[in-house]
């Protein structure tokens, strides 16, 4: 099942049960195995609601990050890819992920069939539905990506049939290639919790659309220049990032994957702390780089920095030491204080800087795991070349079926007036 999660509870299991038959026979009415699956199934819902959690702040920091007049625009896409994706991963998703996958590149086609009410019993060392809706954010949280990457300028309902063959199609046939036990998985590869599997495919995906759909209007002139197009709203973009660092607690700590015994409930508390360090190391690092290179501070660039290194230690939050864990999360500030810039040259209009948070963080925190003894080297390129090239590969294709039949960018006048009034019918701030 899920990063190698069968495994791990069937070998908890088997220790309480063998636990159970060396004590009297009135304590082996205590059903070991039973208070396991509720710890394990308690940890999924709560992890869960913390990644779900997640959709609130990638809205916000979207709608901070956007212009006024695209405000409602960025909301609108959150409520929707968050609904899409959801269905999507019941009607094929999670069964192309997790179902039948058996060392191959693909599960089984169809909608996921749960068990009755009452007829779980807790059997497979958790709850399905909890198993269900924890993968489910997940997916959701790849679609986020996009949506902030592709602001201002692109057309929603082509957005939305986008979604719905990432969430249901793309995302999880190379989330099954590891976590269904696929031939990544088979290989040696190792992505704890997806710097690759969810951050580096959305970032995949929203490169391959910022290449079809072009920069905004404006936004690049003659010589290099770079027109700046400020935000609306720093607070709401600062508060968007600390609800997306809370929420990582859940993406990072509940891939453990199990609760049941005081060594995971250790290891779950070291995630904690591990991936919290690794997000300060981030800012901090962007900030001095910042102070250093221009003299001036960027609080966006910050949030950006925060928040590569919450991708970068998603690859392997468990293993490293502390000094390393700090290593790892600064070094993802420093990728976004590089990658910004760089992406201006080359014309490439992201506008809420996920290509470097998701994309570039998610690339250096899956191949450095190593240095904390996950995976090597050789198949840590294999597994980030392969899965980037499917998602680009076919993103692109998607983009451009759109792009030739629908059309996937709004027209020069709708740009112009704002995306509240051209397709959503209400502005987000109508006072001004």
């Amino acid at each position: 099942m899920i990063k190698n999660k069968k495994k791990t509870i069937l070998a908890l299991t088997a220790s309480a049960m063998v636990a159970a038959l060396s004590v009297p026979a009135f304590a082996q009415e205590a059903a070991a195995p039973e208070y396991i699956s509720i710890f394990n199934t308690l940890l999924f819902l709560v992890g869960g609601f913390l990644v779900m959690w997640m959709a609130a702040g990638f809205a916000m920091l979207e709608m901070g990050l956007v212009r006024q007049k695209n405000v409602s625009m960025q909301g609108l896409k959150n409520i929707a890819l968050y609904s899409v994706a959801g269905i999507m991963f019941w009607v094929t998703g999670y069964n192309l992920m997790y179902t039948g996958v058996d060392g191959g590149f693909l599960g089984s086609f169809g909608p996921y069939d749960f068990p009755a009410p009452g007829a779980d019993d807790g059997s497979a060392g958790y709850s399905v539905a909890s198993d269900w809706f924890f993968q489910m954010v997940f997916c959701a949280t790849t679609a986020s990506i996009v949506s902030g990457t592709l602001a201002e300028r692109i057309k929603f309902w082509p957005f939305l049939i986008f979604t719905a063959v990432l969430t249901g199609i793309l995302y999880p046939i190379t989330g099954s290639w590891q976590w269904g036990a696929g031939w990544l998985a088979e290989i040696g590869f190792s992505d704890f919790a997806g710097s690759t599997l969810v951050h580096s495919v959305g970032g995949w995906a929203a490169l391959a659309g910022a290449l079809l759909l072009g920069a905004r209007a404006g936004r690049y002139g003659e010589n290099g220049m770079v027109t700046p197009m400020p935000g609306s709203s720093i607070p709401l973009a600062t508060l968007g990032m600390f609800i997306l660092w809370l929420g990582w607690f859940g993406f990072n700590g509940a891939s453990q994957l199990a609760m049941g015994t005081i060594s995971d409930a250790g290891d779950v508390s070291r995630i904690f702390v591990n991936t919290n360090l690794a997000a300060a190391a981030g800012a901090v690092a962007t900030i001095f780089l910042l102070q250093f290179k221009y003299k001036k501070i960027d609080v966006t660039m910050v949030i950006n920095g925060a928040l590569a290194g919450l991708v970068s230690i998603t690859a392997e939050p468990l293993a490293p030491s502390v000094p390393l864990a700090l290593f790892i999360g600064a070094m993802g500030g420093v990728i976004v204080v590089f990658a910004v810039p760089l992406l201006d040259k080359l014309k490439i209009d992201d506008v809420v800087g996920a290509i470097p948070v998701h994309l570039l963080a998610g690339i250096w925190g899956t191949l450095v795991t190593p240095l904390s003894g996950s995976g090597n080297f050789g198949t840590q390129i294999i597994g980030i070349v392969s899965i980037g090239a499917f998602t680009m590969i076919l993103s692109g294709v998607v983009w451009f079926i759109l792009k030739s039949t629908i059309g996937i960018r709004v027209s020069a006048e709708d740009e112009a007036l704002g995306l509240d009034k051209a397709e959503v019918g209400v502005e987000a701030y109508p006072e001004f």
